[in-house]
């Protein structure tokens, strides 16, 4: 039997993506759920240096990063394979991973959606419309490039549900629950496959909390 536990603030998309791809993998695991600002605690940044979240310990090996804890999962638990075997695919694969990671999080989602939803909600803080006004270009470049890469495939990187439909799917439902991202997004080839990632038992099940989706 394994031994998996993630460590995460619930409602983090980060956080959101490593469970979704347990719950795809049918494999069992603890959340230990932490509160605002334990991430920055002696306690967890001896898990994780840089005081993020997730962190994943699975049989005493411990490891930080989204995208490398399920790139791990990938292989111990290889069904269903969430990395596409088309080499063109796989590529894809990395470069929507990449561009969520360097562009869409830092530049667009994580300014909109802590100002507007996550901020309000946790800190009781007032939003910061100016951050709001100045993420909105790249926020508009990304929704557009994501799109214009779905194209009409069943998924953003081909065939097959991947790891990249993970990881935007957790950011882009949190995303929609800001009038800005809801806007953006209103009409959108994007949209409509959110609305059918949404309804994966993984992502059902991994819902983030219902306040989260009444703060806008």
């Amino acid at each position: 039997m394994t031994d998996i536990t993630i460590y995460g603030i619930p409602g983090s998309p980060f956080l959101r993506s490593v469970e979704i791809a347990l719950k795809e993998k049918g494999a069992d695991y603890r959340l230990h759920a932490m509160g605002v600002g334990e991430h920055k605690q002696p306690e967890h940044l001896a898990r994780h240096p840089f005081g993020r979240i997730p962190a994943f310990e699975h049989d005493g090996f411990v490891i930080y990063e989204t995208q490398a804890i399920i790139r791990y999962l990938d292989q111990v638990f290889p069904a269903p394979s969430l990395t596409p075997a088309d080499p063109k695919e796989r590529a894809r694969m990395n470069q929507l991973i990449g561009a969520i990671e360097w562009y869409f999080f830092p530049k667009a989602a994580a300014p909109i959606g802590f100002n507007r939803v996550i901020g309000p909600v946790l800190l009781g803080i007032t939003p910061d419309e100016a951050a709001i006004t100045d993420a909105m270009p790249m926020a508009g470049t990304c929704i557009a490039e994501f799109e214009r890469l779905l194209g009409d495939q069943p998924f953003v990187a081909g065939q097959n549900f991947s790891i990249a439909d993970i990881m935007l799917g957790a950011q882009l439902d949190l995303f929609n629950a800001s009038p800005e991202g809801a806007s953006l997004l209103d009409g959108t080839r994007l949209a409509a496959w959110l609305d059918r990632v949404r309804q994966r038992p993984s992502m059902l099940a991994t819902e983030p909390p219902a306040v989260f989706r009444k703060a806008a």
